[in-house]
Order: structure tokens, then sequence, then C-alpha cells
């Protein structure tokens, strides 16, 4: 949309500076090299940062691929939608949702190489992700070809807007405000060789990297921790601005101190919508974003979430595991708190929900939704 008032003009063009800064700080258009001298915590844990020296790629421990975030689109706008994703960003329609499609309402899912975007509902407003997504490119051709058809079709109160353009990176924003990062690939090697998502091919490549924000002088190194000692996550960086977490050959997830120096960040929305269950402990529902992720081990990492106290189960959906019998027989199960394990008594560093699935059933065979075409090794 255009901005004809001039102050607001001045004060987007001061938004669009921060949101470079923090894309460059980041290094979302073109990886992450991990810090040679990391800078460890003063607890008698120790974070691992991993010399990344192999460009192509990096360590990957228990966590084999971030596959999808889930966020919520607009109620009443299946428009929106249908042309961000799939004509302007080029994602590929699953099948598995495709009715929806025709329908023009309800959850869509966006494919892009081995990764997805959950579209559901919201209830009835989106969700904002505060962050940024990178997505892989063979080139930026296609995209740029498609903004003035996608200007016209997202005219009026869509907030979608090209915020930086280059040869080999445009940053944009989306019908409601979520931020993406759009970049050219260093290589073909950037399509996941282990399996893409059903369906039509998409024309992009990858999700290389989801950045989170965190509220300012949060416990990054307690992320770390987090991640490296109960998700089994290397660590590829740690400062007190940002923490890099492997989450498959090619894909990080990161954490960045927010670029507007906020000190509360929100990437949650709990209700209370279910009346409490006898024998079975109560939860409040969550509408915030969620992010997905496949493990080679989901019972070390259900039993360490668990003696944590992290373990959580969302009533907003129909897969739930109350216990690790339950995880392992539904191949998932949930944690919202990301807590320092060095210092549980501080509480949750930040909320953000994940869902973390097995690649292998109880049987051994590989779980239906699994983008890979073969189970990895050590998949248990």
């Amino acid at each position: 949309y255009t901005l004809h008032n001039e102050t607001m003009t001045r004060y987007f063009s001061v938004q669009r500076y921060i949101l470079l800064v923090t894309v460059y700080s980041v290094g979302a258009a073109h990886g992450f090299s991990a810090v040679n001298q990391p800078r460890y915590p003063s607890s008698s844990t120790k974070i691992s940062a991993i010399a990344d020296d192999d460009d192509n790629e990096q360590e990957v421990g228990n966590i084999l691929i971030l596959d999808h975030l889930n966020i919520n689109h607009e109620k009443g706008h299946h428009d929106w939608l249908k042309s961000f994703y799939f004509s302007f960003l080029g994602c590929g329609v699953d099948p598995r949702k495709a009715d929806n499609l025709k329908l023009g309402k309800k959850t869509l899912w966006a494919n892009i190489g081995a990764n997805q975007f959950h579209l559901p509902e919201g209830k009835p407003t989106a969700q904002v992700l505060e962050g940024i997504v990178t997505l892989t490119y063979p080139n930026l051709d296609g995209l740029k070809s498609r903004v003035n058809k996608a200007m016209d079709e997202l005219k009026g109160e869509s907030q979608f807007d090209i915020l930086e353009e280059t040869k080999e990176r445009m940053i944009v924003s989306d019908p409601w405000g979520s931020k993406f990062c759009l970049v050219k690939a260093n290589s073909d090697d950037e399509l996941d060789a282990r399996g893409v998502q059903s369906g039509p091919p998409s024309e992009g490549y990858s999700m290389k990297d989801l950045t989170i924000y965190t509220p300012v002088k949060c416990n990054m190194e307690g992320i770390a921790r987090f991640y490296q000692n109960i998700m089994g996550a290397p660590i590829l960086e740690c400062s007190t601005e940002k923490c890099c977490v492997s989450v498959g050959p090619k894909q990080t997830l990161t954490f960045v101190s927010h670029p507007d120096g906020k000190d509360m960040v929100n990437h949650d929305d709990m209700r209370n919508e279910e009346e409490e269950e006898a024998g079975k402990k109560h939860y409040l529902s969550n509408y915030g974003p969620h992010i997905s992720m496949y493990v080679s081990n989901l019972k070390e990492t259900y039993e360490k979430s668990s003696k944590l106290g992290v373990s959580y189960v969302n009533p907003r959906f129909k897969r739930r595991a109350y216990t690790l019998e339950e995880a392992r027989d539904q191949c998932m199960f949930r944690v919202i708190d990301i807590v320092d394990p060095d210092n549980i008594q501080d509480g949750p560093i930040l909320k953000l929900e994940h869902e973390i699935r097995s690649v292998v059933k109880v049987d051994g065979n590989k779980y239906k939704s699994c983008p890979f075409d073969d189970i990895p090794p050590n998949c248990v």
C-alpha cells in the first residue's frame, strides 16, 4: 500500500533500517558462521560452539529438520493467503489441504522444498511473527516479475510491501506484517537431498532460517543450554545478542534481541478453553505461532523435557501427549517454555511452542508426514 503522510513515511523508513540491520546481524542472507571463541557461561555447563568451516553443511544433532512454521491467517482472507504464499512466494499447494483451497476457508499448507507453512484460520485475527523467515530460491527473477501483480491483488488494507530489494535479496512484509527475507541460494544444494514435501514442486528451495526475536538482555546462554542439553542440537553461535542453533544440515533457528529494544516479546496467546479433566493436568490453549521439528530420539527428548518440567499439551489440537507412551504412540509431544537447565528457578526465558516429532513410529516404520524419503541413521 502507499503511504501518503510524510511523517509515516519517515517512520517506516526508520523501521526498514532497523529490519535491515537485524537481517545483516543474523547473517540470514548467506547462512551463519560460528564464532571461533564463543563466550562461555559462568555456570558449570559450557556451550560448545561448532566451527562452521564448510559452507555447504553444518553439524547436525538430535534435531534433523525444522519442518514447519504454524501461523494463523486472518479469517475471511483466504484470498490474501493464496496471493501471498502461492502466487507470489511460489509455494506448492499441499494436496492434504487442497480441498480447503477450493472451499476458500480453513487451514492451508504451503510447501517450500522439505519445509512448510501451516496456515490455520485465526479467531479471527492473524498472528504476526516477531522475527524473520528466510527462504531460499534458485534466483529471484520469478519473485520480482510477480511484484506488481501481488501489489494489485493485495492493495488496500493489506500490509504487503517490498521493504528492500537487491540482486540477491528481497525483504518483504506479508499481508499482516510478518517479515520474510527471500534470498538467492548459493547453489542447488540448498534443496534438501533427504526429501521434499508431497504435492507439486515449489519454486523455492527451503526455509533456510527462522529468526525469533527475544526481549533485550535476555539469557541467550540459557537458550543455548536448553537447545544443546535438552534438545540435543549443536550451537553454532552464542553471544549476548544472539543464539544460533543447528536444526539441519543447512538450516538454523536463530534467537536475536528485538531490534526495537523491546523488553517484552510475546510468541504465545494463552486461552482457557476447556474444562479440567480428572486425572490429567490442565493446560491452557496456545494460539500463538508454533514451530515443528523432527528429532532422531523422541524418547530421550521427551524424558529430558519432562524432567525439566517443560512438556506441554495444547488443547487446541486433537493430538495430545500427556505421557511418554502417548508421545511415542502419537509420534509427537510439545513444549512451550524455553528454560535454562542451569537456572530452572528463574522460570521461562521465552515462550515459544515447539511440536517435537519422531521420524519413526513405534513399529519402526517412517511417520507418514515426515518429508524424508528414507529414515536417517540413528533414528529410534
